[in-house]
C-alpha cells in the first residue's frame, strides 16, 4: 500500500481493469480493491491526482463497479445479468460524452466486447435520467438491451464524473486492440488498430 501511494505522487493516470480474481464477484476482488483504495494514503493520492494534477482514472468492468463503490462516479450499482450467468458478446456503443479525454479518438458509434456476469447497471428511480441530462453518461448501448439481453437504466454503458476525468465502462477495450481481435475477419474500421486501442491512446494523448 505504501509503495502504491508513493507511486501515485508521480502518476498521471490510473486504470482499474476487470478480471476473474475472487471469482469475478463484486464482493470478491471488488471488495478487496475497494478497501485498498479507501486506505487514507491511497485515497489522498487519488484525490490529488484527479483534483490537483488533472490526472485521469478509468475503471473497466469490475473496475467500473469499484469506482461506483468508491463514490468517484455517480451513485449506481452493477448487478447480475438477467440470465444470471456469465456471458461474452460484442456490444454496439454510442459515444455520448463527446469531450471525454478517453473517447476523443473513437467514432460516434463503435463496438467493444462485453464479458461478465454482473454488468446490469441500475440506479435509484429517476437518477439515470438526471445523469444523462447532467452530462454524466459517457457511453450508451445502441439498443436499449445490450448484446447480453440485459435492460440497463437509460441504456448506460459508461459513466463519468462531473469533470470527465474519471470514467467507468462495462465493455472491455483491452479485448479489442487489434483488427484480428474482431469477430469479423473482414472488419475494416481501422487498418492497424481495434477500437479499444483508441480509448487508451486518447487518454495518453490527453495527458501530453
Amino acid at each position: 500500500v505504501e509503495k502504491f501511494a508513493d507511486e501515485l505522487r508521480s502518476s498521471q493516470m490510473i486504470f482499474i481493469p476487470g478480471g476473474f480474481s475472487g471469482g469475478d464477484e463484486p464482493d470478491g476482488s471488488g471488495k478487496f480493491i475497494t478497501a485498498f483504495f479507501r486506505n487514507a494514503a491511497v485515497k489522498e493520492g487519488v484525490t490529488a491526482l484527479l483534483e490537483q494534477r488533472d490526472g485521469l482514472m478509468c475503471g473497466i468492468c469490475n473496475g467500473f463497479q469499484i469506482l461506483t463503490k468508491l463514490g468517484i462516479l455517480p451513485d449506481s450499482s452493477l448487478i447480475d445479468n438477467k440470465k444470471e450467468r456469465f456471458e461474452c458478446v460484442w456490444a454496439k456503443l454510442v459515444k455520448v460524452a463527446k469531450n471525454s479525454p478517453f473517447l476523443q479518438g473513437l467514432p460516434d458509434e463503435f463496438e467493444l466486447p462485453s464479458a461478465h456476469a454482473e454488468g446490469r447497471l441500475v440506479t435509484r428511480p429517476g437518477d439515470a435520467e438526471k445523469y444523462l441530462a447532467a452530462g454524466n453518461v459517457a457511453l450508451q448501448y445502441v439498443d436499449k438491451r445490450d448484446g447480453l439481453g440485459r435492460s440497463h437504466e437509460c441504456s448506460i454503458a459508461g459513466l463519468q464524473d462531473s469533470t470527465g476525468r474519471a470514467m467507468g465502462l462495462m465493455p472491455h477495450p483491452e479485448r479489442f486492440l487489434l483488427p484480428r481481435h474482431h469477430y469479423d475477419k473482414d472488419w475494416a474500421g481501422n487498418e492497424d488498430w481495434g477500437w479499444g486501442y483508441f480509448l487508451f491512446k486518447s487518454a495518453f494523448d490527453a495527458l501530453k
